[in-house]
């Protein structure tokens, strides 16, 4: 459950599925499902009780260190859109994908689907598979 902070106002939350493994990380490292049992976790205390901004360096510096090349998608918001095309192109159905990124209308998530290159290539072959 992630509070939304696009919506510029406090108490919107979305919920984003994870694969059972990194909750199982997850719960090694903060202990979320006994927060859950316990009736906290949902949004009373964060994970990661930091800033945007310092949020928005940290990420950043761990892109540096992986050496993915300068550019708009060396940030946080081209990890959030290459979330996006990777939804897309992993056969995620828009309607989900704009839930989960917490889109107003399909309108904007519908631009995820104007993957081009290998993405669009792959998203055929699934379709004729």
């Amino acid at each position: 459950m992630f509070e939304s902070l696009k919506k510029r106002r406090r108490g919107v939350y979305r919920a984003v599925p994870v694969p059972p493994g990194l909750l199982d990380e997850l719960d090694l490292v903060h202990g979320v499902r006994e927060a859950q049992r316990r009736g906290k976790g949902h949004g009373d205390q964060p994970l990661w009780p930091m800033s945007r901004m310092t949020a928005w360096r940290h990420v950043t510096t761990v892109m540096v260190a992986a050496d993915i090349p300068d550019g708009p998608h060396r940030s946080p918001k081209g990890l959030w859109h290459g979330f996006g095309v990777h939804a897309i192109s992993s056969g995620v159905p828009l309607n989900m994908l704009g839930k989960w990124m917490g889109h107003a209308s399909l309108e904007v998530t519908a631009i995820y689907a104007n993957a081009l290159g290998t993405e669009e290539l792959g998203i055929a072959a699934r379709m004729w598979a």
